[in-house]
């Protein structure tokens, strides 16, 4: 097994993770904030997206899609407070964003070297995530870390069990 092979694996498990756990949401799931100081689907994904897309950026420049103007600034630290989802994008954008920045973060790991792959990642990652490689890997972690915030949502939602 080449090296691309388990951060594809990775990569590929969170995005159908995520499209179970969001498939059969409403509009209004998606701004539930279950407990206090959690936050919401909406946020989350904009965050995930903005880490993923600036993270992938930085070690294969060009190869992302560009994210709406002011994206970054709506799911930045301060705007994980606001509870009014006028101020977010709808359910069927994040859902679209996600999938587009996944597919450049795949074309990254398939247009990498191995030695390329092996070169340090962005400096502000090097305690979690040292190499380019681990970097594409972490995308996929971060993902399921926030999918799995995405249950207590479920449950108030009397969802099924997806996973």
């Amino acid at each position: 097994m080449d090296i691309k092979t388990p951060i594809r694996q990775s990569l590929n498990l969170s995005s159908r993770i995520l499209d179970n756990y969001v498939g059969d949401l409403s509009e209004a799931d998606f701004f539930v904030r279950p407990i206090p100081g959690m936050n919401t689907i909406a946020w989350q994904l904009g965050h995930l997206l903005v880490s993923e897309h600036g993270m992938i950026e930085a070690i294969h420049p060009g190869i992302s899609p560009p994210l709406p103007d002011g994206f970054a600034d709506a799911h930045n630290k301060e705007a994980s407070l606001i509870d009014d989802p006028t101020k977010f994008d709808t359910m069927q954008t994040y859902i679209e964003l996600m999938r587009e920045q996944r597919k450049a973060t795949l074309a990254a790991l398939e247009a990498m070297s191995e030695e390329d792959l092996a070169k340090p990642g962005p400096e502000r990652m090097a305690k979690m995530a040292p190499t380019a490689g681990e970097v594409i890997n972490m995308m996929g972690l971060h993902l399921l870390m926030h999918v799995g915030q995405f249950v207590a949502v479920r449950r108030l939602a009397k969802k099924p069990v997806t996973i």
